[in-house]
């Protein structure tokens, strides 16, 4: 197919209608993760300004006279003060990596690895806008918005089927002082990049996390004899005859990028986790929610 042939009405409007049609499922798999996680109304549990009752605590040298609950205070012998949830809007960027090596699957049956990390990404910035936060893309140079509309925004542009290069690295347009953000990735691409993206976005009070995704067959290399092994855009070719002498070599210089990562995330507050396709989505989801919470 032809360079020009790649721009024409047809091929546009296919690839449209591909991503039209992908774009429904992605959103009820992101609902139905999001709803394991979270019902209800979303508080930070932070003392601050805010609707929701959150606790009572008792009052001290250089509280206010009139910020005494004089109805609970006279249950008891002592003043009481009622305090609210933190509600405040945050911030919260995410990054999903869509690169060429993020569309492997090592079976029909598990989704492949962009589909999971765009599946986690629009269950946390669902969360997210629930909570009555802002949520953004980080490659996008839009700020963070709150609403629904923001999410079907999200969903669309992650869904976008625009040419991936091999493999990816964060590349953040926008990162707001004091946000938190994640990036989802297999990080099987060039480690210094990531590191810069962490130096950066530390340097601005950003913390957040990483999440690795990889297949099962990415973690066990289950190959013996002679195998041939290609990148998922095929520009990487290699044929061997005995691929299982390669599994040593391949499990430790796999185990050495993910201590790298560990050691970036300990380094700059980040926090670090991997997860495997044929897993179940929900634990991660729950891990991201409890490490982005502000204590």
């Amino acid at each position: 197919m032809s360079e020009l042939s790649l721009h024409t009405p047809d091929s546009l409007r296919s690839r449209s209608e591909v991503v039209a049609a992908s774009l429904p499922p992605l959103m009820a798999d992101a609902e139905q993760l999001a709803a394991t996680v979270l019902l209800g109304v979303h508080g930070r549990k932070r003392a601050g300004t805010g609707d929701e009752f959150w606790q009572y605590r008792p009052a001290e040298m250089g509280d206010s006279y009139r910020a005494i609950d004089w109805r609970r205070s006279a249950r008891s012998d002592g003043h009481f003060l009622r305090q609210t949830e933190w509600q405040a809007a945050q911030s919260v960027m995410i990054g999903v990596d869509d690169a060429a090596s993020m569309t492997y699957s090592g079976d029909r049956s598990r989704p492949s690895k962009l589909r999971r990390a765009q599946t986690l990404a629009m269950a946390l910035a669902i969360i997210a806008v629930r909570g009555g936060e802002r949520v953004g893309l980080t490659h996008l140079a839009e700020p963070p918005r709150g609403g629904q509309a923001q999410l079907l925004r999200m969903a669309d542009a992650l869904m976008d089927g625009a040419e991936r290069p091999e493999y990816g690295a964060p590349k953040p347009q926008i990162m707001p002082a004091g946000a938190r953000a994640v990036f989802f990735s297999d990080f099987l691409g060039d480690p210094s990049a990531i590191e810069t993206v962490l130096g950066r976005a530390t340097d601005r009070g950003v913390s957040g996390a990483l999440v690795q995704i990889l297949d099962p067959v990415e973690e066990a290399f289950p190959f013996d004899g002679r195998t041939l092994f290609e990148s998922m855009s095929g520009t990487i070719r290699f044929e061997t005859l005995k691929a299982r002498a390669l599994r040593d070599e391949y499990l430790e210089r796999l185990a050495a990028r993910k201590d790298a990562l560990q050691e970036m995330t300990r380094r700059t507050g980040w926090r670090f986790h991997v997860h495997h396709t044929d897993a179940p989505a929900e634990p991660t989801l729950l891990w991201l929610y409890q490490a982005l919470e502000r204590r």
